[in-house]
């Protein structure tokens, strides 16, 4: 692959188009733009990231999460980009010098796919076909449709979010540039290629797919069919390591705060990224601003871990470049940072799957969560394969215009559903179960 056309302002869905503009934004910085000011970048702040919303103590939801990955992402692409302009200085008069404002954009959006209450809300769609009542299903879908639906996944539902034409809305739906676009697809593959529930887009989207990656110069390393892959595009290194880097030292600030990991405890963790030296000169800092706070004195740690691991991904990213360029590099960049961070940050997934993800209030968000999914899932599927019955109809006129839900194609309508409910905020999807459930009335 090659930096020059990896990096394209060219919008999907207005390829032809001379768009004629009035201030000196770049095309990046109006992808950035047009997510900030989004509805669905907005129904981040309810939906949840790890620990229960809302709560007594403030913890991270997903816009919280996105806006820290973006700033992280920015500073990533920034340093990338810097080094390529050093390396090449013809390079600093062209695109590339917008990796940064890319990556930040492309963290920004690289969660609006999740389903409300996360990973359970992704569980639960999948296994309604798989184990729940819409297991018949399968005998009146193409295998690809049953393939996308019973592993159903936030990555690639972000990537349909963004291109997808909603009814009423423009071609090529949020009309992102391709590299922004590319930069989330974090697996680049359908997911009848896929060997886990793990897979870049879904059948629908995979015109656009192939179209960003024959623009963008992304080889196909295999096209044997029902294995299709492509290589990854460089810039998802950097976003999958923004994300890496934030969600578990912020999950770990959120432990503490919620007392599940006591001060000790994470202060430990956090120390353990750096060498005996560095730690000495981090509680040097610490006692020389007078920190006597604990929380000030975590969130100080916190600092330095993601500075420390942003600085490292950085030298990996650069190290490994060919590699990445070459559609042979594996893994990711948190895999390829120097020993004592990676077997630091190894301990610390280690620490947060025993202690954290397993933590009460976790599991309670998981099994409501799960369960509000489950039935939204069954009665919204049950009224669209008879809509000619009262409550079907009662149902299907709460769905927005935006859903092709009376579609004539039973493929088209149950992704209509699926659109409808993963786009739901946590509070919004229990309100909805609790109403249509009967256990609440609304208050007139």
């Amino acid at each position: 692959m090659d930096w020059i056309q990896l990096i394209s302002n060219c919008r999907l869905g207005q390829e032809s188009r001379h768009l004629e503009r009035h201030d000196d934004r770049t095309e990046f910085k109006r992808d950035y733009d047009r997510l900030i000011f989004s509805a669905p970048f907005r129904r981040l702040q309810n939906k949840t990231q790890v620990f229960p919303l809302p709560g007594s103590v403030f913890v991270h939801n997903r816009l919280t999460h996105s806006l820290e990955v973006a700033s992280v992402g920015m500073s990533l692409g920034n340093d990338v980009a810097r080094h390529l302009c050093r390396r090449d200085p013809a390079l600093a008069d062209t695109l590339v010098a917008e990796i940064g404002q890319i990556v930040a954009t492309a963290c920004l959006a690289h969660d609006l796919g999740n389903p409300p209450f996360g990973h359970s809300g992704e569980k639960a769609i999948q296994t309604f076909f798989t184990e729940g009542k819409g297991a018949y299903l399968q005998q009146h879908v193409s295998p690809e449709f049953w393939s996308d639906i019973t592993r159903f996944d936030g990555n690639a539902n972000a990537f349909r979010l963004l291109t997808h034409s909603f009814k009423g809305r423009r071609v090529g739906g949020f009309a992102m540039t391709y590299s922004t676009l590319a930069s989330i697809v974090k697996y680049p593959f359908p997911s009848y290629s896929a060997t886990k529930n793990k897979f870049g887009f879904f059948t629908t989207e995979r015109i656009h797919y192939e179209a960003l990656a024959q623009r963008l110069g992304i080889p196909q390393i295999s096209s044997e069919p029902g294995h299709e892959r492509w290589a990854r595009y460089p810039l998802v290194y950097l976003v999958e390591a923004a994300d890496d880097v934030c969600y578990e030292i912020m999950d770990l600030e959120d432990a503490f705060k919620l007392k599940i990991l006591t001060y000790q405890e994470t202060c430990d963790l956090m120390l353990s990224f750096f060498d005996a030296e560095s730690q000495q000169h981090i509680l040097a800092r610490i006692d020389e601003e007078q920190l006597t706070d604990v929380n000030e004195k975590i969130q100080y740690l916190r600092a330095c871990v993601i500075g420390k691991l942003e600085n490292e991904c950085v030298s990996a990213f650069i190290a490994h470049e060919d590699e990445i360029l070459n559609g042979t590099f594996s893994g990711s960049l948190i895999d390829a940072v120097a020993p004592i961070q990676r077997e630091a940050y190894r301990h610390c997934t280690k620490i947060s799957r025993e202690r954290i993800y397993r933590s009460q209030p976790v599991l309670d968000v998981e099994l409501s969560g799960y369960r509000i999914m489950a039935t939204l899932m069954e009665l919204m599927v049950e009224a669209i394969e008879h809509p000619e019955r009262y409550y079907s109809q009662q149902l299907i006129g709460r769905v927005s215009s935006q859903y092709d839900i009376d579609n004539p194609d039973l493929e088209t309508r149950l992704m209509a559903v699926i659109d409808y409910i993963s786009g739901m905020t946590d509070v919004y999807a229990l309100d909805v179960y609790q109403k249509i459930c009967g256990i609440s009335l609304p208050i007139i």
